[in-house]
């Protein structure tokens, strides 16, 4: 049944159709009336002259022999139609000669009623109307009279009232029909757009632009407002979060158990935050040199959960319990590390073979050749599997929190999601993302892209990197993307393309402990046999081809040649962590490296002197700490690099407020740092010069520029990183639960 409120909403559609359609039926019922006489009319002279043409001949053959009684026969035996009221016959000179008994007293011949011969009027006797048409009648081509012909037209008004009947019956019947279609199709109507409230509520067409059922088309407009506003408000709630939160490990705790309801997250990565090894019969505890590390680890310490990773080091096995698990740090344990086991075959296909070989070169515009096995995809399908079905091992509820981690895990998302349909996902994708055309190189683009669209929320360091990966999805995959959104729609799943530039901790967790610069200064100086006032740069990188330490090593070659004064004076110092070494491009590399290196300290020491100073191992974080304090410029020249968290901990190293980095614009840490001195690290000269302008900038204006990265890097640390990505994802959760309830309700 209908309500009562459609059925009132109805009526306001009804009530004012039916005074339009009786304002029409007044205006048409004397139109029908004119133009129904009129055409009896027509008929009537037509009858008339068919009449008068057919007794002619006859009439005037009688008039001619002068026969009265056969005249009147005649006449009386025509006027037998119904119609045919009465005849006449006026004589030349107008004496009404003959007539029928009917024919009216008021026409005479003489009449003012009679017209010209062959024409024809209605007139309205006493009787009623009547036609009268008047016509010649000849005799050897001469009149000799005039034959009046008289048509009743009563049945005129019988037929126009029967016509004026069966209009109003019409209107009646059109008012009706139309009445019942208007209120059907207003109670359609009225659930339509209840459906379509429903629907905006749920967040289809908002939230899912995409979603089935589709908000009807004439909400569109509505829908578009309202996406609108709720971007707005959005923008001003992540303005007012960036405003009113200090982002802290405290604020983050907050924020997950006021928005997540305490939900404990779980982490998936390749790369473990701490690695066991075997050191003379002891087991040791390292931290790997990795950007993902540093970043995430903080996050974990202050939101507990479980990080999912492999178990790398050689004395990994012999810390974990039954299920694979330990928790960490060692020296106050705060969250869990599952920890997931690889084969050698299995590592060198997964790892090695398909993410460094293949998506690692494909992802990073360094001219390295990608390449791609079927053998690697089949191992790196396999471990995100593996890895998938640990995730649902250590959910504690249908809904979890997943933070998928870099380019290793690309199927893992649509695999999670397949076991674990509510959970919310959040990828982050560490490293750049390639044009289309260069990521269509890898023969399983396809199932690459549809891995990481099981993502709730897909992150990248940078809005270009965003595009590159919507524009990639546009070209390869079938999907509905809104780009005033940035979300994609595909398979029933919305995921939230968005840019989130990762950062450090901050403070730096060594900030109560650490020595000061100056004694940083004096320690590494003396390590290296230098005078306390010798100029340092410093480089610290993973001994990879994408983070430009040819670059750096020829330009401070080309700035020695260039400015001769600064031999004995300055030393660059290059940690280079090993990494990959199994991988021949790697090794090459590496070899690359200390031979130029060798080449340089050849072609400019001095005694004791060398310019370059090659560490090729692992450093722990505090004693690369002790490093950036020490030095006097750190040189970042990635080729090309997602973020490069080296700048970053650089400037939050500097408390002094002293010290000059130099930066390639290829990294994401360009986008932010405008104070740090921004080259191209291919244009060698551009980088001596920046170098040797670093080397010799005046005090004032390190500390202007280093005070200004530093606001920054405090302001947009870690926890902001965290926390806007877990922001976003509660809200989904919200609206998701929103839509739940709206649908059970409906």
């Amino acid at each position: 049944m209908m309500s009562f409120r459609s059925l009132r909403l109805s009526l306001r559609f009804i009530l004012p159709l039916v005074v339009a359609l009786t304002l029409l039926a007044y205006a048409v019922v004397p139109l029908v009336d004119q133009l129904t006489l009129r055409w009896f009319v027509r008929d009537m002279d037509i009858r008339s002259r068919l009449i008068a043409n057919t007794l002619q001949d006859p009439l005037a053959e009688l008039l001619r022999q002068g026969n009265g009684a056969r005249i009147n026969a005649l006449l009386l035996r025509v006027i037998q139609d119904e119609r045919l009221m009465a005849l006449g016959f006026c004589s030349g000179n107008g004496k009404l000669l003959y007539r029928t008994p009917n024919f009216p007293e008021s026409l005479g011949c003489s009449s003012d009623l009679l017209q010209e011969n062959g024409t024809s009027q209605v007139h309205r006797l006493a009787k009623g109307a009547v036609h009268v048409a008047l016509y010649p009648v000849e005799q050897e081509g001469m009149q000799t009279g005039s034959l009046i012909l008289v048509h009743d037209m009563s049945f005129v008004e019988r037929r126009s009232a029967d016509t004026r009947k069966y209009i109003i019956m019409f209107f009646v019947l059109l008012g009706v029909v139309i009445s019942g279609i208007t209120v059907f199709v207003a109670y359609l109507s009225w659930r339509g757009w209840m459906a379509g409230v429903r629907a905006m509520l749920r967040g289809e067409g908002i939230l899912k632009p995409f979603a089935r059922p589709a908000v009807a088309s004439e909400m569109q407009p509505l829908v578009g407002d309202l996406r609108t506003l709720l971007r707005t408000l959005d923008s001003e709630r992540r303005f007012a979060d960036d405003a009113t939160i200090t982002w802290s490990p405290d604020s983050l705790r907050k924020l997950l158990h006021s928005q997540l309801a305490g939900e404990r997250i779980i982490v998936v990565s390749n790369r473990e935050p701490y690695i066991h090894t075997k050191n003379d019969g002891r087991i040791e505890v390292h931290r790997p040199a990795s950007g993902l590390v540093t970043a995430v680890e903080p996050v974990m310490r202050a939101c507990s959960g479980t990080w999912i990773a492999h178990g790398s080091g050689d004395a990994d096995r012999k810390t974990v319990d039954r299920h694979d698990r330990v928790q960490v740090p060692p020296e106050q344990p705060e969250y869990t590390l599952r920890r997931f086991w690889l084969t050698r075959e299995e590592e060198n296909g997964y790892y090695f073979g398909f993410a460094n070989e293949g998506l690692w070169p494909l992802c990073h515009i360094a001219h390295v050749r990608p390449i791609f096995r079927s053998s690697d995809w089949h191992q790196y399908t396999a471990i995100n599997q593996r890895v998938a079905d640990a995730v649902a091992e250590e959910a504690v509820s249908d809904d979890p929190v997943v933070l998928v981690q870099d380019y290793h895990f690309a199927l893992l998302p649509k695999m999670i999601r397949k076991t674990l349909p509510k959970a919310t996902i959040i990828t982050f994708w560490h490293i750049p993302w390639p044009n289309p055309e260069s990521f269509g190189i890898c023969p399983w683009h396809e199932e690459l892209l549809k891995g990481l669209l099981g993502s709730t929320i897909l992150g990248f360091h940078t809005p270009f990197h965003c595009k590159n990966f919507l524009e990639t999805v546009d070209r390869y995959l079938e999907t509905r993307i809104e780009h005033e959104s940035s979300t994609v729609f595909r398979d029933g799943n919305l995921t939230m393309v968005e840019s989130y530039p990762i950062s450090i901790q901050w403070p730096s967790p060594w900030q109560e402990t650490q020595p000061s610069v100056h004694e940083c200064r004096n320690a590494v100086r003396s390590s290296l046999g230098l005078a306390e006032d010798h100029l340092i740069g410093l480089g610290v990188d993973r001994q990879d081809y994408t983070k430009g330490i040819l670059e750096r090593f020829r330009a401070v070659e080309n700035m020695l040649k260039r400015h001769p004064e600064m031999a004995g004076r300055f030393t660059f110092i290059q940690i280079a962590a090993p990494t990959r070494s199994v991988l021949e491009d790697y090794r090459a590399f590496d070899d690359m490296v200390r031979d130029l290196a060798t080449r340089i300290n050849e072609r400019f020491s001095t005694g004791s002197w060398q310019p370059i100073c090659l560490k090729a191992k692992h450093h722990e974080p505090e004693e690369v700490n002790r490093y950036y304090r020490a030095s006097d410029v750190c040189m970042v020249t990635s080729l090309h690099d997602g973020m490069n968290l080296v700048a970053k901990e650089f400037v939050a190293a500097r408390d002094d407020e002293q010290g000059v980095l130099v930066l390639s614009r290829f990294t994401g840490a360009a986008h932010e740092l405008h104070e740090a001195l921004i080259v191209n690290p291919y244009h060698i000269e551009q980088t001596a010069d920046a170098l040797y302008r670093a080397l010799s900038m005046p005090d004032f204006e390190q500390r202007e520029r280093m005070s200004s990265m530093r606001n920054l890097v405090r302001d947009f640390n870690i926890y902001r990183w965290a926390g806007r990505m877990l922001l976003d994802a509660a809200r989904i959760r919200q609206r998701e639960k929103l839509a739940m309830r709206i649908n059970h309700s409906s």
